[in-house]
């Protein structure tokens, strides 16, 4: 598409989202819009056209389609929420935890058309997250549970685990007839109410949840349209968990736009990604269309989504893809881009991005015009946080994706947080936010929402601010994540939690799993934890050793069962040492699925070190 093309795009989403936007063309969510006034506008103006469809791969290999249209999707929301105002006051929690479905879509709305504040979870049926879930729920308090008829009886189970006073009622929100939407209250809702609690996915502490209001998430709708040069009513596809802040504000553009939204569950996705790639192929032939996932899904699907031979599909009307959630590889978006070129996808299809649930999700992304590029940074720059470019194939060179600019109405600084300055372009630091998609706080969490939302910016550059336009007395959000700006482009470069400091000087811990997993065939690649742990709990330490030591934990790959450890071993030591100049501690291959991973696909390094440390202790006692 050509850069007029492109334009002409911003500029229609520009005038669609005119209410949104005030005379400076900022996004200005006027009082009195909420989700679900947008709900009912559609619910009323667009009576049976289609709203949300559910690709239900359980019973059929080629999937069979359930479909909402809006004046269905209206009735059935209204039923629920009546139901809900039966046993509920507003402002209590409800949370959903219903499998991957329309029912699930249904569920939310109505918990914030009742007035009460939705808490967007997932049902027991995850392997290795009955103890996350838990969390959540005792960190939430809800006083419902939404979940489907079929869901019911397990989640009945898992909450014999709590006192039977503290156990919250059980509603089947495809149990309720829509004639209970004739008992609905209409509650009046304000802006900025909390709409609902979007919990973290917990990388490197326990979830919290992070208070979105109306406006947050109402504004970064708005930012991600202009951002990405999208209709307003554009068609969608996702399989991302409804409880994942990315797959979550996906159904929100439909709900605030009008548009359509295909979706199907992670397990489809996962087993056959070709369903995915052909969905967004099926919903382009009505027009143009987008869809977002995290960094694994491109690699997935340029390795098992290929189309057959001779199969015929059209991507040419895919105007976006979000690529984000977890570190974008130069490898994944090249590999996805040689699969799908042939099929008419452009490469400037693909966007890397940056978000979280703090920001409601979107943060930073590459223009509508733009391709993904990558740029090496000098590996002992970075140590001693600068960020200093060298040619592609330089040996101390690590590629860095770029994640573009913010989007409207945001602003993102590099700040030395220990003394509250913005950092000039070039030194990394902290990302620290400001705008009205940044929500209200943590959930029953006041401390930690004071040092987490609650920053003041004490020192702005003197020219070539990030914060120039932010109000001076205005409130920052502490990301805890490491970045910098080169040429008015954003890159990651890993967090403030995990950062591996050694003797002094600073690793990330993602370059050093790289490293790791291209030293043997024997290493999953993408599956390798790198942490620190003290040197005293180490078996076999040198007498007198202090401080951090480096520690590495990898999953064997696939067919890799038999292979000898200690070769392995001796290989990623030697890799680490050569390349990084770092002396590796411990080094354990375990099988594969070991690792934990956060709900979002990210490697959980915080609980892997934990696993590690209990291992340490259980076999030291």
């Amino acid at each position: 598409m050509g850069r007029e093309a492109l334009q002409d795009n911003v500029d229609q989403s520009e005038s669609a989202l005119g209410d949104f936007l005030d005379a400076e063309g900022n996004v200005a969510i006027p009082d009195g819009v909420t989700l679900i006034s947008h709900l009912d506008r559609n619910t009323r103006e667009l009576g049976g056209a289609p709203a949300y469809r559910f690709l239900d791969y359980s019973r059929e290999d080629a999937g069979s389609a359930i479909e909402l249209t809006w004046t269905e999707l209206g009735d059935r929301v209204r039923a629920v929420a009546g139901r809900l105002q039966q046993v509920t006051t507003p402002g209590e929690r409800v949370a959903i935890l219903a499998p991957q479905g329309l029912d699930y879509v249904v569920g939310f709305f109505a918990a914030i058309q009742a007035g009460c504040i939705a808490v967007p979870l997932f049902a027991p049926e995850f392997a290795g997250q009955a103890e996350r879930l838990e969390s959540v729920i005792a960190d939430a308090t809800p006083s419902v549970i939404l979940t489907t008829s079929p869901a019911a009886e397990s989640i009945t189970t898992f909450l014999r685990k709590r006192p039977r006073s503290l156990r919250p009622r059980i509603l089947a929100v495809d149990a309720v007839p829509d004639t209970v939407g004739d008992l609905f209250n209409p509650v009046h809702l304000a802006t900025d109410d909390i709409a609902y609690l979007q919990y973290t996915s917990g990388s490197t502490r326990v979830p919290a949840g992070v208070e979105i209001t109306h406006r947050a998430v109402c504004t970064n709708v708005a930012q991600m349209i202009l951002a990405g040069g999208l209709d307003t009513d554009i068609r969608s596809v996702s399989w991302l968990p409804l409880h994942h802040d990315m797959g979550l504000v996906m159904i929100m553009f439909p709900a605030l736009c009008g548009g359509h939204i295909t979706l199907m569950s992670p397990q489809a996705f996962v087993r056959r990604p070709h369903r995915w790639i052909k969905a967004l192929a099926d919903e382009g032939a009505h027009g143009r269309t987008f869809a977002a996932a995290p960094n694994f899904a491109f690699a997935l699907a340029a390795q098992r989504g290929r189309p057959a031979a001779g199969e015929a599909l059209d991507l040419s009307n895919v105007a976006g893809l979000l690529n984000g959630s977890e570190p974008v590889t130069p490898t994944a978006v090249d590999q996805f881009v040689e699969a799908f070129a042939p099929y008419g996808l452009a490469r400037s299809a693909i966007k890397p991005s940056y978000g979280m649930a703090e920001a409601t999700l979107s943060v930073a992304s590459i223009a509508p015009d733009a391709e993904p590029t990558a740029i090496f940074l000098d590996r002992e720059a970075l140590s001693a946080g600068r960020a200093v470019p060298v040619e592609p194939g330089a040996p101390n060179g690590v590629a860095h994706v770029s994640c573009g600019q913010m989007v409207r109405s945001q602003w993102g600084a590099i700040v030395d947080s220990e003394h509250g300055a913005e950092l000039a372009d070039g030194y990394i630091g902290e990302i620290w936010l400001h705008g009205n998609n940044i929500g209200g706080g943590y959930w029953g969490r006041d401390l930690e929402t004071e040092q987490t939302f609650r920053n003041k910016l004490l020192v702005r550059l003197a020219s070539g601010s990030h914060a120039e336009g932010a109000p001076h007395d205005g409130l920052w959000l502490r990301t805890g994540d490491l970045g910098v700006y080169l040429d008015g482009e954003l890159y990651l470069t890993g967090r403030m939690k995990d950062l591996i400091i050694v003797d002094g000087r600073n690793h990330y811990p993602q370059d050093i799993e790289a490293t790791v997993s291209e030293s043997s065939r024997v290493v999953r690649s993408g599956y390798v934890a790198a942490f620190t742990v003290p040197a005293d709990v180490l078996p076999h330490r040198p007498t007198n050793d202090s401080g951090e030591r480096v520690v590495i934990v990898a999953e064997r790959a696939a067919g890799a069962g038999r292979v000898e450890h200690a070769a392995v071993v001796a290989d990623i030591t030697a890799a680490v040492a050569r390349r990084h100049a770092v002396a590796v501690a411990d080094v354990r291959i375990v099988a594969a699925g070991s690792i934990d991973r956060t709900t979002s696909g990210k490697l959980a390094r915080q609980a892997c070190r934990a696993s590690y440390l209990a291992e340490l202790s259980s076999t030291s006692g």
